[in-house]
């Protein structure tokens, strides 16, 4: 630890240092995650989550930290849920911390983001061990689709809707997705063959086992919608994998947007999708003490705003943002975690930015597996830690667009080689 500890001092005194040999060093008080572990993504409406309720799921994914990193649970200072749908969510994180097993003195909160909000949280909980007001926590993200959308019901006050970037934040996402394709000419065949290689590539991930290490399974029950009789089942995989998936059968789609256009469909869109996903974070110098296991450095995040009428081409702003930050370029990223909200957003992110597909989403994305809203930004650390082990890469980037006009990027170090 001491010799750790010189080495930081000594690496705040040498000039010139790369950005990627400054995010790469290992000091004492670096905010780690120890455990990174994610529940099955099932089909909204249909899938095995459908008659499970948010509190349940969450109550379900804690124990399972707790079980997983053996941890102390008088350990954990503070809970943050990444949540878009529940209003309730803040009542939901508190009792289903205390049912888990976390004592009344470990802290809880909500935040919203919309589908930042999973990262959101691993930002705020990261932030606080950083400033030392924690020494350790857990960031969790979970959404129940099934329950229903986040649509604004009633129009905003008419003062509000005198300003046009107001206004365009009451677009259906739908809509928003439509107006990328057109205003930057994103063909319909080009998000086609974009989602079939999501689906390709999940495919190839579930069959060869990739996705094993960073689900757990959850037991719950499903009531058969005719009988109304409930079974318990145990989910062990994702659900949204479609095997066999080809362009020419999502060529075949109908748009699913025909108001607003023709080019966004059920086939190259995310799907509505149920699931959580959890992070436990804190100091190295902590982890230590516990004996716990180093998976992956935090090393920061960021945000940025962008007109709402084209909200998914948030990541093409959030991504230079943050690397700037941190002196580097896309070509010091190993692997990237990028939401396919919407294969339109995907294609455009991919030519603008000029990022390797090759390295993008290697286990196919929410087109494929879905899109949890206030999950994903976990999610993705989740599955994007896990392919950086198997390949044995180092830099973890993720990145996602946010509804109303948004865009949010993390980056990590995987500490698995």
């Amino acid at each position: 630890m001491a010799t750790e500890r010189l080495n930081s001092i000594l690496n705040h005194l040498t000039p010139n240092k790369s950005g990627l040999s400054a995010i790469t060093q290992k000091n004492p008080d670096d905010v780690v995650i120890t455990l990174a572990i994610r529940t099955p993504l099932a089909k909204g409406f249909r899938g095995g989550f459908k008659d499970t309720q948010l509190d349940y799921l969450v109550y379900s994914l804690l124990k399972k930290v707790i079980q997983k990193s053996n941890i102390d649970p008088q350990m954990v200072e503070d809970i943050c849920l990444g949540n878009v749908n529940d209003g309730k969510a803040a009542y939901t994180i508190r009792a289903a911390a205390l049912a888990a097993g976390f004592p009344n003195v470990s802290a809880a909160s909500s935040v919203n983001r919309f589908c930042s909000s999973g990262l959101k949280a691993t930002q705020d909980i990261a932030n606080q061990i950083s400033l030392g007001n924690i020494e350790c926590g857990i960031a969790i993200g979970a959404e129940m689709m099934s329950a229903g959308g986040d649509r604004v019901a009633q129009p905003f006050h008419e003062e509000i809707l005198k300003s046009q970037d107001a206004a365009d934040c009451m677009q259906p996402m739908g809509q928003t997705s439509e107006n990328v394709g057109k205003d930057f000419d994103i063909s319909r065949e080009a998000q086609d063959r974009f989602a079939a290689e999501s689906y390709q590539r999940a495919e190839r991930a579930q069959k060869a086992g990739w996705f094993d290490d960073e689900i757990v399974p959850i037991t719950t029950k499903v009531k058969d919608p005719k009988s109304g009789e409930e079974k318990e089942v145990t989910l062990t995989k994702d659900e949204g994998p479609r095997w066999g998936t080809t362009y020419e059968s999502l060529s075949k789609v109908r748009p699913a947007f025909p108001d607003y256009g023709d080019r966004s469909t059920g086939g190259n869109s995310s799907q509505v999708t149920d699931g959580a996903a959890a992070i436990l974070l804190m100091k190295r110098s902590t982890a230590m003490k516990m004996n716990q296991p180093i998976l992956a450095k935090y090393i920061g995040a960021t945000v940025t705003g962008l007109a709402p009428r084209i909200m998914g081409i948030g990541p093409s702003l959030a991504i230079p943002k943050l690397l700037g930050k941190y002196n580097l370029t896309l070509d010091d990223i190993d692997i990237i975690e990028l939401n396919e909200a919407f294969a339109s957003m995907a294609v455009y992110c991919i030519n603008t930015l000029g990022i390797d597909h090759s390295k993008m989403n290697v286990r196919g994305g929410a087109i494929a597996l879905g899109h949890p809203l206030g999950a994903t930004g976990t999610r993705q650390i989740c599955t994007g830690l896990s392919e950086c082990r198997r390949q044995k890469k180092k830099v973890l980037l993720t990145s996602m667009c946010i509804g109303t006009g948004q865009g949010m990027a993390g980056l990590f170090v995987n500490e698995v080689l």
